[in-house]
């Protein structure tokens, strides 16, 4: 989705500065980069974007692929972003899913409550908190992308704006006025990390 929007990106750019073949040949990348998306990654059973693909010894996913369906929030930058490559239908469907399974009050969480591997709460030792960082722990910094793909995929601004609300009280807990790291991926969604994450804050 990065690479897609990049490409996209670099043909408007091409296009400003009046290099007709730059233009033709960034378009066309896009267009293969995109099309990779729809064919590859869709994962029809879910309804959403694989989390990762691949195959034997890092060459791309062929018949003998690895394919990852776990349910991750990454897939919210492939709505998100400026330039998107996915189908409208499946735009849809990615922020459905992630406002059904992903979404907190306090951000998305880093992986579906439904996959055995997920982790309720961020504690215990250097080595367990470790291991459920990226295991349902909320990731706050990810409202932002999920919100900017609600409003595009139903064009409704109060309805995107809704699922920011609850954010605002976190500004009274922790530390005040700042916006922690992570939160617990079950309620009540307890702060955790660092109390004063640039890239929350920034967020």
């Amino acid at each position: 989705a990065l690479w897609v929007n990049a490409l996209s990106v670099m043909r408007r750019l091409a296009g400003e500065e009046e290099d007709a073949a730059a233009e033709r040949e960034y378009k066309l990348l896009a267009e293969r980069a995109g099309a990779s998306i729809n064919e590859k990654f869709w994962y029809a059973a879910g309804g959403y974007l694989y989390d990762v693909i691949e195959g034997p010894e890092g060459e791309p996913c062929g018949a003998a692929g690895r394919r990852d369906a776990s349910l991750r929030p990454n897939q919210i930058f492939a709505v998100a972003l400026p330039h998107t490559a996915l189908e409208p239908d499946r735009a849809r469907a990615v922020v459905d899913v992630c406002a059904r399974e992903l979404w907190t009050p306090v951000g998305l969480r880093s992986l579906a409550p439904r996959d055995s591997r997920y982790v309720a709460a961020y504690r215990g030792d250097a080595r367990e908190r470790d291991g459920a960082y990226h295991q349902g722990t909320v990731w706050m910094w990810l409202l932002g992308p999920f919100v900017t793909a609600h409003r595009r995929v139903y064009g409704d601004t109060a309805r995107a704006r809704a699922f920011m609300v609850d954010i605002a009280a976190h500004l009274l807990e922790a530390c005040v006025g700042q916006v922690s790291e992570i939160f617990d991926g079950d309620a009540p969604f307890v702060a955790r990390g660092c109390y004063a994450q640039a890239w929350s804050v920034a967020e």
